[in-house]
Order: C-alpha cells, then sequence, then structure tokens
C-alpha cells in the first residue's frame, strides 16, 4: 500500500505544489494552511469548508500527521514537560514554562527540541551523555507546539531543548516559517529564540536569512577551559564567532544573548566574570546567568548563590547587562541541561 503524504509541517508553496499535482484547486493549499495552522485542525475530515469529495480524496493519499504526546509530568512550580515519540525506540522531550510575575503580563514559554540527542558533545549536558541518534523533521519540531493544550496560550518559543539547533538548520528554519509566516501563524519573529554553541557557517545564514533573537552557550570565556567542557570549540572557536556577532546591528529589536551556566570551582570565580567582560565588551547583548543542575554523582556541582550574586553583581559593575535565570521544573528533570528524551511511565 502506498505511503499516504504527511501535510503538517508542508509550506503554503508546498501544498500548492500538491494541489496542483493532483488537480485540486489553487485555493485549497490556502484552506489547508488555515485548518491546520491557524485553526489547529489534526484530521481533514473537520476541514468543512472543502467539499466532501475534495475530502474524501485527500484522505485517499494524505494525512495531517499530527501525534498527541505520550507523556506528560507536571512540575511544583507549574512547568510540564512532555515527551514525543521521534523514531522507532527514540523520543523527545519539550517543556512548557507558565510565567505569571512578568510585569508585562503573562508569559507562557515553550522550549522545543530539534534533534533526537545531541552530537555536540558538551560534557555537562545530559542529553549528549546520551548520544545522537537523527535529526528531526520540520513535521515533528512543529508538532511539539501544536500537540500541546497549551497551544493557544503560548507567547515564546526558545530552541533549547534537545539537540543543537543549528546543526538541523533547513527542518528548523521551515517549522519556524510556519509560526511566522501570514499563511501559519502569523507570529512575530521576536517571539521566538533560537539558540547555538556557535556553528559559525550555519550562524552567517541565520543572521542573514532571519530576524529571530539568538542565544549562544557560551559557559567559559577562556577559550582552552571551554574547550575541555565543550569540545565544538576547537572547530568553532569563540573567537570567531564573537567576530562574526560584532559585525551585526543588535540595537534594533533582534536580541542577542549570553548563556552561561555556573560551575562550582570550573567557571564561577571573578577571573572568570573579568574575562566574561573582556570577551563581550562594547557588543550590546545580554548574559543569563543558569545554576548547574546536577544529579547524584555528577562532577559538575553548583555554586551557593551567594557565588552567582557576586558574579551576576560583577558583570552588572561592569557595563555588562546580565541576570539569573530561574530554575523551573528541576524536580521532573525539565530544567536547562537536564533533557535526556527517556519514558517515565
Amino acid at each position: 500500500m502506498e505511503e499516504k503524504t504527511v501535510l503538517f509541517g508542508m509550506s503554503l508553496p508546498q501544498l500548492q505544489e500538491l494541489c496542483l499535482q493532483e488537480g485540486f484547486p489553487k485555493f485549497t493549499a490556502k484552506q489547508l494552511c488555515e485548518w491546520m495552522y491557524g485553526k489547529g485542525v489534526d484530521n481533514i475530515d473537520s476541514m468543512t469548508n472543502l467539499s466532501l469529495k475534495t475530502r474524501a480524496r485527500l484522505n485517499r493519499i494524505a494525512v495531517v500527521g499530527r501525534e498527541a504526546p505520550l507523556e506528560v509530568h507536571t512540575s511544583a512550580d507549574g512547568t510540564k514537560k512532555y515527551l514525543f515519540r521521534a523514531d522507532e525506540g527514540h523520543y523527545i522531550e519539550t517543556v512548557y514554562i507558565p510565567d505569571t510575575r512578568d510585569d508585562t503580563g503573562d508569559r507562557a514559554t515553550l522550549c522545543i527540541s530539534c534533534q533526537m540527542g545531541c552530537r555536540m558533545g558538551c560534557r555537562f549536558c545530559h542529553t549528549g551523555r546520551h548520544g545522537w541518534h537523527g535529526n528531526l523533521t520540520t513535521t515533528q519540531i512543529l508538532n511539539q507546539i501544536f500537540s500541546i493544550a497549551e497551544r493557544d496560550e503560548l507567547t515564546n518559543i526558545v530552541c533549547m531543548g534537545m539537540g543543537e539547533p543549528m546543526d538541523n538548520y533547513d527542518a528548523l528554519m521551515a517549522a519556524l516559517q510556519i509560526m511566522v509566516a501570514p499563511w501559519g501563524r502569523s507570529w512575530s519573529p521576536r517571539r521566538i529564540t533560537v539558540s547555538s554553541v556557535g556553528l559559525t557557517p550555519q550562524l552567517r545564514r541565520f543572521l542573514a536569512e532571519t530576524d529571530y533573537h539568538l542565544a549562544i552557550s557560551l559557559h567559559n570565556a577562556f577559550p582552552g577551559e571551554r574547550a575541555e567542557i565543550m569540545p565544538m570549540q576547537k572547530t568553532y572557536p569563540i573567537g570567531e564567532l564573537l567576530g562574526l556577532l560584532r559585525k551585526e546591528n543588535w540595537y534594533g529589536q533582534r536580541r542577542l544573548s549570553f548563556e552561561y551556566t555556573l560551575f562550582r570551582g570550573i567557571n564561577d570565580d571573578i577571573t572568570h566574570a573579568a574575562e566574561l567582560v573582556k570577551l563581550l565588551g562594547n557588543l550590546r547583548c545580554r548574559v543569563n546567568l543558569i545554576r548547574c543542575h546536577a544529579t547524584p554523582g555528577d562532577k559538575y556541582q553548583s555554586p551557593t548563590m551567594e557565588t552567582i550574586h557576586v558574579f551576576r553583581d560583577y558583570l552588572n559593575r561592569h557595563g555588562i547587562t546580565c541576570t539569573r535565570r530561574a530554575s523551573r521544573g528541576e524536580d521532573i528533570l525539565a530544567a536547562c541541561g537536564l533533557l535526556a528524551g527517556q519514558r517515565q511511565g
């Protein structure tokens, strides 16, 4: 039996081409977008402004292709971790983070995954320790957003879950295009942040082709020390990355931030803070400090809150805007660096 075409994740031009090939009117593609992306419908029979004949034929050749999460775990702080099936025997995790403390109104952020595991090899990251098992498709990336109960409450998306976003660039950008396109979800690009350890070839494309916010996983300003915990430093040096970023104009609405996880006795003293100031000097950016989320037996441990505050205050005094990111969902292994894509039920 011939495999059916998966519609969910296709762009308007792709759907138009499909309609042309199958003899449907061209406007059917726009209707499909409205139903799948505007209204969030997950089956063809619910697309009631398509004729019965069109729906019947579409059902013979295609499916929407959305998949519900397999598990959901809720933290004491309201954070939810969703588990989705990726490929046979492999799973990915998505984290929903509600926040009512924002002065501008309620925020609801979704942290999505881009790969099954990760091949960047960061020593402190649980995702990387489980290896890399493949890239997610555009459909699988987008499914994380549309198949959770809180889909319509979302205010922001961060691509900071499992995997390196720039290592699956084309599939991710196709998914995000559906979020911002007028025929898709019509989001502002300013509601989306993409993270990276610093893959400069893809970052050049990202800076030239998109308007999304950028977050760089830094974690140490000394190149040699950074290479010890982030092997990709050897291939894509932080100095080369900073040279690329300094060519961009960060004085508009697009934001640049650096993620810096503090590890006790490794990168948390004033010497490291001073080097960070030196590295980022005159670059318009923000540093987000993250407390290390350790598990029993882990060599990487969190410093004291006093140490974190001293580090933060030093950066702020020396002209680097710095905030401490609150840890969310740690009790359900949903905090930064803890996602592993494993079933718990």
